[in-house]
């Protein structure tokens, strides 16, 4: 077996650890892997730029989401319409 650390990741892994990130999912060798690849990767970048906004922006809106007795009462409502017709 070979004793090499892999610090080079391919794009669709460092778009995962991004989004991993996103959720604070991510550990701690993982933003390290992601932060070399964005050195050299302009698309992946790009990518982390447009996920940190898209973050930034959801946590600065205040979208209030319906409580779950609301959602199951509407999906009543719908099954009952639907079996209606």
């Amino acid at each position: 077996m070979s004793s090499k650390i892999k610090v080079l990741i391919p794009c669709d892994e460092a778009n995962h650890v991004c989004d991993k990130t996103q959720y604070k999912d991510a550990s701690l060798w993982e933003k390290i892997k992601l932060n070399i690849h964005l050195i050299y990767c302009k698309a992946c970048r790009q990518y982390t730029k447009s996920n940190t906004k898209l973050t930034k922006t959801m946590n600065k809106s205040q979208v209030k989401c319906m409580d779950a007795s609301a959602k199951e009462t509407l999906k009543e409502n719908f099954e009952k319409v639907l079996n209606d017709k």
